[in-house]
C-alpha cells in the first residue's frame, strides 16, 4: 500500500522479485491504495502490480493476488456509495484492468457497510450497536453476496473474503452463504499486533472453527513496534511524517511504554524489535499468514527473516508480562 506514493515502480519491482525468491506467493492490495488515499493516487498500487505482471506473465499462476473493494466515504470512488452488488461489478472490472489480470484470486470487502469496531472505535460506547437496523444490514449482506456469486460464476474472482469485520459479521455471512448456496469467505484480515490484540480469542476462535484464514494486518502497529518513533522521532520519509488518517491515534503514553519494553526484550534476545513483534504474531495459534509491508529493501529483508525465528520460551514469558501490563494501549 506504499507503492505509488512512497515507492516507485522500480522499487515495487525489486520488492516483488526479492519476495518471490524468498518464497512469498501472497500479494495483498486494495483499490484505495496507496495510503494515504487521495483521488490523484487512487488505484496506483494495483497499477504497479499490474505493470509488473504484464512483464512477468509466466508467474501469474504461482501467485495469490488479493485486492479489496472500498466502502462508503470516498466521494471520488463511485460517488461514495456503500458496497453493493452493483458497485462490486464495477469495482472488480476496474481492479482487473489495473492489475492487468483476467482474474482476482481473493476479493475482499475492505470494511462492513455498518459501523464497526476498528480504527480506534472498539472502546465501550464508541459505537452503539443497538442503533443498527439489523434486518436492513442483513439484506445488504444478501445483496453483496449476490454480486459476489456473479463474479465467481463469471470467473472474474476465484474466492472472496472479509476485512475489518467481527465475529457477528463472519457468522452472519456463513449463514447467508449456506442459505444462498454461495461459497463461504476464505479469509479475514484485521489489525493484530502486540499493541492491538482485540481479536484474541473470540474472532480468532471463530476463524479456526470455521476454517477461515486469519490474516493480521499492521503487525508492527503502523511501524511503532519497530521502535523508530521512540521519543517522538519522525524519520524522514516514514508514514507518520505524512498526512494520513490511521496512524497517530496509536501514539500515546501507553503505547510508547509498551513499545519501549518490547524493544528492550528484543535487544536482550539479539533480534530486532520488528522481528520479535512479527515472530510473536506468527506464533499465535490461529494466525494463518501475516501481512507485512516495507518501504525499503532493508526493511523487507529484516521482516521476511522474522518468519524464520522461533521465539524462545523465556522471551515469550517476558513478552507476556508486558502484554498483561499493556493489554490495550490504543
Amino acid at each position: 500500500m506504499t507503492w505509488g506514493i512512497q515507492n516507485t515502480q522500480a522499487e515495487a519491482d525489486s520488492q516483488l522479485a526479492y519476495s518471490l525468491d524468498a518464497g512469498v506467493n501472497f500479494i495483498d492490495t486494495a483499490e484505495m491504495y496507496p495510503i494515504p488515499p487521495t483521488q490523484a493516487t487512487h488505484g496506483k498500487t494495483e497499477q504497479h502490480i499490474g505493470h509488473w505482471l504484464s512483464r512477468n506473465k509466466q508467474k501469474r499462476e504461482d501467485l495469490i493476488i488479493a485486492t479489496k473493494i472500498v466502502g462508503a466515504g470516498f466521494s471520488y470512488v463511485r460517488d461514495g456509495s456503500p458496497i453493493a452488488s452493483s458497485s462490486i461489478a464495477i469495482a472488480i472490472d476496474d481492479s482487473l484492468a489495473r492489475l492487468q489480470s483476467d482474474y482476482i484470486d481473493v476479493y475482499q470487502l475492505h470494511w462492513p457497510n455498518r459501523s464497526h469496531p476498528h480504527f480506534a472505535n472498539h472502546w465501550p460506547n464508541k459505537l452503539k450497536p443497538s442503533t443498527t437496523d439489523v434486518a436492513e444490514e442483513i439484506e445488504g449482506m444478501r445483496d453483496i453476496l449476490s454480486g459476489i456469486k456473479k463474479a465467481i460464476d463469471s470467473g472474474k474472482i476465484r474466492h472472496w473474503a472479509l476485512s475489518d469485520d467481527t465475529p457477528w459479521g463472519i457468522l452472519t455471512y456463513l449463514r447467508l452463504c449456506a442459505e444462498m448456496n454461495i461459497p463461504k469467505p476464505v479469509s479475514i484480515q484485521n489489525e493484530f499486533s502486540l499493541l492491538h490484540a482485540k481479536d484474541w480469542p473470540y474472532l480468532i476462535e471463530s476463524c479456526v472453527f470455521e476454517n477461515i484464514a486469519y490474516l493480521p494486518w499492521s503487525p508492527l502497529a503502523s511501524g511503532m513496534l519497530s521502535g523508530k518513533y521512540a521519543n517522538g522521532a519522525r524519520p524522514k520519509g516514514s508514514r507518520w511524517t505524512m498526512l494520513q488518517r490511521n496512524g497517530l491515534f496509536r501514539d500515546n503514553l501507553q503505547s510508547q511504554g509498551a513499545t519501549k519494553a518490547y524493544c528492550d526484550i528484543a535487544i536482550k534476545y539479539n533480534i530486532t524489535p520488528s522481528q520479535m513483534a512479527l515472530a510473536w504474531v506468527d506464533q499465535i495459534d490461529g494466525v494463518t499468514s501475516t501481512i507485512i509491508g516495507a518501504t525499503t529493501m532493508p526493511q523487507l529483508r529484516e521482516n521476511l527473516a522474522a518468519f524464520e525465528i522461533t521465539l524462545p520460551e523465556e522471551c515469550l514469558k517476558e513478552t507476556a508480562l508486558v502484554f498483561k501490563q499493556f493489554p490495550a494501549p490504543f
